[in-house]
């Protein structure tokens, strides 16, 4: 907060191509879900400033985000990043605003179909970008799997395409994204095992209790404005989310957010209506 006080700005760390929750537009924009999330969080530190601040979004590959955030780079991480233990130990996260989980894109096979299990995938070749959720899940459910790191979304999806890796893993809401907006979806399928379940969440460094109650703050208002059907809440998620949206969910994947949500504002105390 002091940082913001001094600059003027609010920094903050995200995704060029984690779609829906940040990424590029086709005039290289950034937004998304997350991207929202993080102007709500603006607006709340602008209320408890009592002054206007500038928002600056920076695009971060997933293994800068640690690092920037230490460093003080970015004041604070929302893209389509998730809560571990490993990274608790260096990052503070807020509540959850969102929930997903690893799976596996793949080729769809001309006859049968292939077991996608953990123990089918030892010795098979599976993508993922280095230093997230889904490298972690992999590896601990099958060790001898063949990890191959990828350094972006389009090179994990063009080394599917090209028979260089036997699936990419990762979060399922992503890949569901990606297929609904490819060409060719007949030839690729996203395998239905739910290798991990995670909690969505944004990143500030450690012990920044005043920056992380005024973020949590912001994020329980919109989940709670949600549920109660207000607007513009319910707008901001089904802009992303809604049956007419950028990215229409499954009733599995809706639910599984909504319930994520419900079991968020539950552990709280209500924000006052006249908050909402």
């Amino acid at each position: 907060m002091e940082k913001v006080v001094n600059t003027g700005v609010l920094t903050v760390g995200t995704s060029k191509d984690a779609f829906p929750f940040a990424y590029k537009d086709k005039n290289g924009r950034l937004t998304g879900y997350s991207i929202d999330m993080s102007i709500l969080i603006q607006k709340q530190v602008e209320k408890e400033l009592k002054r206007s601040i500038k928002l600056d979004l920076i695009p971060l590959d997933p293994n800068e985000r640690m690092p920037k955030l230490r460093s003080g780079a970015v004041d604070i991480v929302c893209d389509a990043a998730s809560f571990t233990w490993e990274r608790e130990r260096d990052v503070d996260f807020t509540v959850s605003y969102g929930t997903t989980g690893t799976q596996l894109l793949t080729r769809q096979v001309k006859q049968g179909k292939r077991s996608w299990d953990a123990a089918a995938l030892s010795g098979r070749r599976i993508g993922a970008l280095s230093g997230t959720t889904n490298e972690q899940s992999i590896r601990r459910i099958q060790p001898k799997a063949q990890i191959v790191l990828i350094k972006d979304r389009a090179a994990g999806y063009q080394s599917l395409r090209e028979n260089k890796i036997d699936a990419f893993a990762d979060d399922g809401i992503l890949l569901e994204a990606w297929l609904q907006r490819t060409a060719n979806t007949q030839k690729f399928e996203i395998v239905s095992n739910l290798f991990s379940k995670e909690g969505i969440a944004c990143m500030v460094p450690e012990n920044n209790s005043t920056f992380l109650d005024v973020a949590n703050y912001a994020l329980i208002r919109f989940m709670q404005g949600f549920l109660k059907g207000k607007q513009p809440y319910v707008q901001t998620f089904d802009r992303w989310f809604g049956s007419q949206s950028v990215m229409p969910l499954s009733n599995d994947l809706r639910e599984l957010i909504i319930d994520n949500m419900r079991l968020v504002i539950d552990a709280k105390q209500e924000v006052p209506e006249n908050e909402l």
